[in-house]
């Protein structure tokens, strides 16, 4: 009987099964569900030195590859004269498992299962889709060489601005990630109560910016926008003696911050602050000096959560005393939402932010349907340390949590990602083991 033979040449030595590794012109695809066997042989008369992979059809397929030497017209004449050519037979019915019990069919005119009944299939018909261009890279970074991992963060560390933040960016820039942005922890020493090292053109964040777009033009840098690392009372504002944030004093402040970023290089600057009137104020100070194609994003809704803790820890940037509930949003409140939103919009933002992420679905739902603008969503420390410590103690299957918690935040209305998980998702989106 005719046999299907594919030949190539292959430097390996004779071998069992499909374990070539050296070979040439024939790519094996371990996918492959067909039964076939697979033998090296050496080349006669001397025509090579190498050896030939032979593949050969198994005996029960090969009389549907056999080629009759007749032409299309001839084919179809046959086909017509009722001389139907062979094919392989109608598989049967699966069996269902002893006791299941028998019913007739339910009278549906849908059945949504069908669209979900193979990988395909699934696949085919996927509304949302993860890529590691959503992904915004958060990294800490502060004046020493070593890097220091985080305690409450496992697999964060603060990074030495000179050398490990630009290993860290060049993993991420491997597997497709070329956004990040930037969080830093500042000398206990240079903190001040109006937090005048946050606009200084040689501080920490625009020497690390100028480094960064000097290793990599092309890298999208982010910056925050606010007093916390920079203030010896750990708030976002100027802290009047009463202990009242002072509004319009912090975003006279803001605004230096910002453009002092710009002059640096950073592509977008992000106020998290919540300061009524920052977005325009940044926008007039960044456009007189020349910096009108800086984006903002804004931190539009940024809510007093509790899951900020682990950040906090890793900037030492705890408020001194006191809370943030008079600037951040109430957790409970949703229709405020719409009213940061008008403001952000009217006053010149980008890109809205909402953060956290996973607690607040419906408000990232809520900004997508109201706004034409991007909408980034923010997983803050708390989320990713929660996973984290759940894969820890084998609670949960990490990377498929990971998965879906991003997938989740996509699927919400987001346009672009903040998150921790950055680097190990783009990884696993690219094929790569962790």
């Amino acid at each position: 009987m005719a046999s299907a033979m594919f030949s190539a040449p292959c430097s390996a030595r004779p071998a069992k099964g499909l374990h070539c590794q050296n070979y040439v012109g024939l790519r094996l695809n371990t996918d492959l569900k067909l039964n076939t066997s697979v033998s090296v042989k050496s080349m006669k008369n001397g025509q090579s030195s190498g050896r030939l992979l032979i593949v050969r059809a198994s005996e029960k397929r090969k009389e549907y590859l056999h080629k009759l030497g007749r032409s299309n017209e001839e084919h179809e004449a046959a086909v017509a004269a009722g001389n139907v050519p062979e094919a392989p037979p109608i598989p049967p019915k699966p069996a269902a498992p002893e006791g299941t019990p028998v019913v007739s069919s339910l009278p549906l005119n849908r059945r949504p299962r069908r669209n979900r009944r193979t990988p395909v299939m699934r696949a085919s018909f996927q509304e949302t889709t993860l890529s590691p261009a959503n992904f915004v890279y958060p990294l800490f970074i502060h004046e020493g060489e070593e890097d220091t991992p985080i305690g409450a963060m496992p697999g964060c560390y603060r990074l030495g601005w000179r050398h490990g933040l630009i290993e860290e960016v060049a993993k991420a820039r491997d597997v497709g990630v070329n956004s990040v942005v930037l969080f830093p922890k500042v000398p206990e020493a240079l903190k001040t109560p109006t937090g005048d090292e946050a606009y200084n053109d040689n501080g920490l964040v625009p020497r690390t910016i100028r480094l960064l777009k000097d290793k990599y033009p092309d890298l999208v840098i982010y910056t925050d926008v606010a007093l916390d690392p920079y203030s010896s009372d750990g708030h976002d504002g100027i802290v009047r003696e009463d202990g009242v944030i002072m509004n319009d004093e912090t975003v006279h402040q803001l605004c230096k911050q910002a453009v002092s970023q710009a002059r640096a290089g950073a592509d977008v600057v992000s106020p998290s602050d919540m300061m009524d009137g920052r977005v325009g104020a940044i926008r007039a100070a960044l456009d007189a000096d020349g910096f009108q194609h800086v984006s903002i994003m804004s931190y539009t809704a940024k809510y007093a959560s509790s899951f900020y803790g682990p950040f906090r820890e890793a900037l030492n940037s705890n408020p001194r005393f006191g809370d943030k509930k008079t600037y951040q949003m109430n957790p409970a409140n949703y229709r405020e939402a719409l009213v940061e939103l008008q403001a952000d919009e009217a006053e010149g933002a980008d890109i809205l932010l909402v953060k956290p992420g996973l607690p607040y679905l419906d408000v990232i739902r809520l900004l997508r349907e109201k706004s034409s603008l991007p909408i980034a969503a923010y997983q803050v420390s708390g989320e990713y340390s929660m996973i984290k410590a759940g894969g820890v103690l084998k609670m949960i299957d990490e990377e498929k949590v990971m998965m879906e918690s991003l997938m989740c935040l996509r699927r919400a209305g987001s346009d672009i990602i903040l998150t921790y998980f950055a680097l190990q998702a783009a990884r696993c989106l690219c094929g790569e083991k962790r």
